[in-house]
């Protein structure tokens, strides 16, 4: 049992009361400390009652509001005055904290890489689509520019992808950047300078996305 478990159910508050130099009738009665008692009003037995005032409360509520104490700081008191043993609290685990700290850090990190590929992702998806316009072959006979087989070949696998990441339970999307991770962050380098027209580099690409 902790102190206040242990503390209310080995002493009642008129042991306390009496204990601490309040007197108490045999019915139980007592002048109040908590106002001007002329005669007593209060009824103590395992919990104290007063019909003046209305204070009423445990042992620990009573030794609290008579010494001015914390309900922490009358229980501990309680404990000390009358010998009562208790389970004092555990420290903290700090193994568990590490792994508290730890499981915070891989979401963060987790977190962090999700919106960078959804990033890559959704730049790379309106290139795509914008060089699928642009280069289609004008004429039935002529050659097909590359840029334009990469849209068709690429938009539906990276449309799928984002999919994936905005509407998927968290177990998917995890799954998803575990096995298709390495992928999306190629794709990075195939993105290319809105002006320049060469292709950028993935931390260009994320410089960019924030």
């Amino acid at each position: 049992m902790n102190v206040y478990e242990a503390v209310k159910s080995t002493v009642t508050t008129r042991q306390a009361a009496e204990y601490y130099g309040i007197k108490v009738t045999g019915r139980g009665m007592a002048r109040c400390p908590f106002h001007h008692d002329r005669h007593p009003s209060m009824k103590l037995d395992r919990r104290f009652h007063c019909f003046g005032c209305q204070a009423d409360g445990d042992v620990i509520d009573f030794v609290a509001g008579y010494f001015s104490l914390s309900v922490r700081e009358a229980a501990l008191k309680l404990a000390d005055d009358f010998g009562i043993r208790y389970e004092k609290q555990r420290p903290p685990d700090r193994g568990k904290r590490k792994k508290k700290m730890k499981a915070a850090s891989l979401e963060q990190n987790y977190k962090k890489l999700e919106r960078q590929c959804f990033s890559i992702l959704g730049q790379y998806r309106d290139q795509l689509l914008f060089w699928k316009k642009q280069y289609a072959p004008g004429k039935p006979d002529a050659d097909w520019d590359p840029r334009f087989c990469e849209a068709l070949d690429r938009i539906s696998r990276v449309e799928y992808l984002m999919d994936i990441l905005l509407c998927a339970p968290l177990e998917e999307r995890v799954e998803l950047l575990l096995s298709a991770g390495k992928e999306i962050l190629g794709y990075a380098g195939r993105l290319q300078e809105p002006e320049t027209g060469t292709t950028g580099s993935p931390e260009a690409v994320a410089g960019r996305s924030r």
